[in-house]
């Protein structure tokens, strides 16, 4: 099955210590975590949930300056004319496109408020397997993105924004008080996740994602254990599971959703 634009497709960190990073994520997320077998990809890391790839570590790009911390990368069929459509709508080109060996192509982009996304052609077409879509009621999306996020100064803008590009679409909403809306996005059977203002709340403006973990208290138990940091939750969602946010212990940020099994 041919992968719709926009569906989130990989996850990647830049980090200043990718050594450590895989170290903390192991634990946290269950992962393994290995260097990709090609000597092309130079030393990149490659974590895998029940033997399938959901995110890369590498270290942080001297050439991509900027752009630390995790990256959202989202499906298109042509790299170059989407990039050119972002500059188009106002946004900017900050990385490429370039081809990765055996992988495909990207490029780092953001958008018109500035918030930094990638863009992905895959090599081969089929359905990617670092996202699986909520609810979490079953055991296959363990260790795999299940929610993306964006917190943004205009989410009005960035509607727009990513209306155009994608085809996304308001999909309902959640009222948060003073805070604005939770807006969940999406185009059809898509529905990735939501958009927030980041004005009304204080988050900083970003794409963020969620992976999802067995049992969310041993999983901030490890948090802790580990150095990182618990930012946030768990907090209950739609569906019996949890959300948290945490930062690892190089102040990376990500979020973490699952169900509550010890207590």
């Amino acid at each position: 099955m041919a992968i719709v634009d926009g569906t989130p497709i990989w996850f990647e960190l830049n980090a200043t210590d990718p050594a450590a990073a895989q170290a903390f994520y192991e634990g946290v997320a269950d992962w393994r975590v290995a260097p990709s077998s090609m000597p092309e990809h130079g030393g990149y890391r490659i974590a895998e949930a029940d033997g399938r790839p959901v995110a890369g570590i590498r270290q942080t790009m001297p050439e991509a300056p900027g752009l630390p911390g995790w990256a959202v990368y989202l499906a298109t069929r042509d790299v170059d004319a989407t990039a050119a459509q972002v500059v188009d709508l106002g946004g900017k080109v900050r990385f490429g496109p370039v081809d990765i060996p055996h992988v495909g192509r990207f490029a780092m982009v953001s958008d018109p408020q500035d918030v930094v996304f990638a863009l992905m052609t895959t090599a081969s077409p089929g359905e990617s397997r670092a996202f699986g879509p909520v609810p979490l009621g079953t055991e296959h999306t363990l260790g795999h993105g299940v929610w993306i996020e964006l917190a943004t100064p205009d989410p009005e803008a960035a509607l727009a924004f990513y209306g155009t590009l994608f085809g996304w679409e308001k999909l309902g909403a959640m009222p948060m008080g003073g805070m604005g809306e939770y807006a969940f996005i999406g185009r059809g059977d898509l529905r990735p996740g939501a958009m927030m203002s980041s004005a009304a709340t204080g988050a900083p403006p970003r794409w963020s994602w969620y992976v999802h973990v067995a049992d969310i208290d041993c999983a901030l138990a490890m948090v802790r254990e580990r150095g990182g940091t618990v930012l946030q939750g768990p907090d209950p969602i739609p569906g019996g599971s949890y959300s948290a946010k945490i930062a690892d212990p190089l102040g990376n940020a990500l979020g973490l959703a699952g169900q509550r099994r010890t207590s």
